[in-house]
């Protein structure tokens, strides 16, 4: 078996409480999920720079820039998709356990998925957050031209049209994009952040 020649070495490490000690804070995975469109790169853009303002280190992993780096072998089918989020949950957890705020936005789109986050990286360091928006809006919105695209059939599994997306049903935060400006959400995700980090 390959595994009997690998010997970690994480019980020789600096424990995690010693580098959030360092960092001033708690480290914690804040997962944003929702449609193409709903607002959760944005706000995890916004969600980074309000952090950096209080002199707090956070990490972005945004799905487009791993789907071009890390992910870049994976495709859209539901199989991939659950190794695309395992890859992401996996480096999440690795940097969570080094004291990190981590910010993921990917779009998560079945229950399962969220669930395989949850389990990866611990339900007391994950957090989802639910950026809700209708299909109807996120199409008008349209920022990425995916839905026009889809719409063309040049976007093949395209979530909500082709491929289901499974609303959370219990997420920790709700922010409602539809119904809500970008300060409104970005203010309610940023207060609501700073509570779960505070030491």
């Amino acid at each position: 078996m390959p595994d009997e020649n690998i010997y970690p070495i994480s019980d020789r490490l600096l424990r995690r409480p010693e580098k959030e000690r360092q960092l001033g804070r708690k480290g914690a995975v804040f997962w944003l999920c929702g449609l193409s469109g709903s607002g959760k790169s944005t706000l995890a853009i916004e969600l980074e720079k309000r952090l950096s303002d209080r002199e707090v280190h956070s990490v972005v992993l945004d799905g487009d820039n791993l789907r071009s780096t890390l992910n870049k072998d994976l495709g859209f089918s539901d199989e991939d998709r659950k190794e695309n989020l395992r890859r992401v949950s996996e480096v999440a957890k690795l940097l969570v356990d080094n004291g990190m705020v981590v910010i993921v936005s990917f779009i998560t789109p079945l229950d399962e998925f969220r669930k395989q986050a949850k389990n990866v990286i611990g339900h007391s360091d994950y957090f989802e957050i639910y950026v809700k928006t209708s299909f109807d809006v996120c199409r008008q919105r349209d920022v990425k031209g995916l839905y026009a695209k889809a719409e063309e059939g040049n976007v093949t599994s395209f979530t909500g049209k082709d491929s289901s997306f499974e609303q959370p049903t219990d997420p920790w935060l709700t922010i409602d994009t539809e119904n809500a400006s970008l300060d409104e959400s970005a203010d309610t995700l940023f207060q609501s952040v700073l509570k779960v980090i505070k030491f």
